[in-house]
């Protein structure tokens, strides 16, 4: 079967190389039992891959089995995966299959398979290279012919390097590579599946088509789409509820894009970050977030100093000016290093500015760590949902953090 074919039977809309370079590699391995890594960011379809795999596979008429191993609490994965005996702990009131041995002569989808914890990655691993696997609370070896495809959105070679995943096991499951694109590097194919969403949503609703205007598709297919078709789609649903104009302008489409003037600036995607988790990969982007604020700050400041020296003052600066200078003073709490009677900076005089400004600031990344999270609190009244979401992090990273820096609430 071609790869045309294949999109038209699985309803996989687009036309870029790499997409279809995706689909050409799983049509040739599927009739083998390699094992198969997927690898894309979250919402870039990768799920629909191991049904391809599958589907074309030795064992398509034996169980297909998807398992989002995120999705399942740390306690209780080795029982969900490989079973367990009666009385093996607490609530194990009858013994239970595992889905290894439920898909014994298929295919097990481990999606999300980076977040698996240490110890049953080694357990996954045994399966992969003997078959053999023991259920929880039993001493006896049992045997599974299954094949295994996984897929994360995790760097999980830099992941290795922060001893988060196994080495052995990520060469095992990445016998044959499969990365999918992100939406945005396939800018041909956004309207294409804009359009298919919105006749979609349109039958199931029974409402006419949405339709964009020229300057709309322009911002679409320029948008950053950090979710990719999972955002678009969720987007395209929500214009056609919500929008009783169904010729939707630039204006209406922008409602639904949220921080879309911010999106051509450089981002750091898990996969770029390359974290084992969703708090490391916050960590590097609340770092590198601390220096893109400490640059802007800095170049305002450099404004205001050298309109300070033209004018011959501050008393003579731009309101915008100063506001910026008050800003800067509030945020940093100079004092010693920069010659300011704040508040009142309208009221200084330019002899202040005799001698040169002095800015004494600690560079520590932590301190600078510890600063935003405090400022994050303190604007949230010390709700961390709000405070975490204001970071860009989770609210676990969060809370571990106020715990490793001893921040006190």
């Amino acid at each position: 079967m071609s790869v045309t074919d294949l999109k038209q039977r699985f309803s996989i809309i687009g036309s870029s190389s790499a997409l279809e370079r995706a689909i050409d590699i799983a049509r040739q391995v599927a009739p083998t039992d390699l094992s198969v890594l997927i690898t894309g960011e979250s919402g870039t379809g990768k799920e629909v891959f191991p049904q391809i795999i599958h589907q074309f596979s030795l064992r398509k008429h034996g169980p297909y089995i998807a398992v989002n191993c995120g999705a399942i609490p740390e306690g209780t994965i080795d029982s969900e995966l490989f079973g367990h005996e009666k009385g093996s702990f607490t609530g194990a009131h009858e013994a239970r299959k595992g889905y290894f041995e439920v898909a014994n002569g298929g295919t097990i989808f481990l999606d999300e398979v980076g977040e698996l914890p240490l110890a049953t990655q080694a357990r996954l691993l045994r399966v992969l290279e003997s078959g053999e696997y023991i259920k929880v609370g039993s001493s006896k070896v049992q045997k599974t012919d299954v094949r295994v495809v996984a897929a994360t959105n995790l760097n999980i070679p830099l992941a290795i390097e922060k001893g988060k995943f196994r080495e052995d096991l990520y060469y095992r499951l990445n016998t044959v590579p499969i990365s999918l694109p992100p939406l945005r590097e396939r800018k041909d194919d956004i309207h294409l599946l804009f359009r298919k969403f919105a006749a979609d949503f349109a039958a199931k609703y029974r409402m006419p088509v949405i339709r964009l205007s020229h300057d709309a598709e322009s911002i679409l297919v320029n948008y950053y789409w950090h979710g990719n078709i999972r955002q678009l789609k969720n987007v395209t649903e929500q214009i056609s509820i919500i929008e009783k104009n169904r010729e939707i302008n630039a204006d209406t489409l922008l409602k639904y894009l949220p921080n879309f003037h911010t999106t051509t600036l450089p981002t750091l995607s898990k996969m770029e970050v390359g974290s084992a988790g969703p708090g490391d990969f916050s960590e590097r982007e609340l770092l590198y977030k601390v220096l893109f604020d400490m640059k802007k700050d800095l170049n305002d400041l450099k404004k205001v100093v050298a309109d300070i020296v033209n004018v011959g003052g501050i008393a003579n600066l731009p309101q915008d000016d100063a506001k910026v200078l008050e800003k800067f003073y509030q945020e940093h709490q100079l004092s010693g290093g920069v010659t300011l009677q704040h508040p009142s900076l309208a009221s200084v005089p330019s002899a202040s500015f005799t001698r040169p400004i002095e800015i004494e600031e600690s560079l520590s990344l932590q301190e600078k760590e510890i600063d935003m999270i405090k400022k994050a609190l303190t604007k949230h009244k010390g709700k961390r949902k709000y405070a975490a979401k204001e970071l860009g992090i989770s609210e676990r990273t969060l809370y571990r953090k106020i715990n490793e820096y001893s921040i006190k609430e």
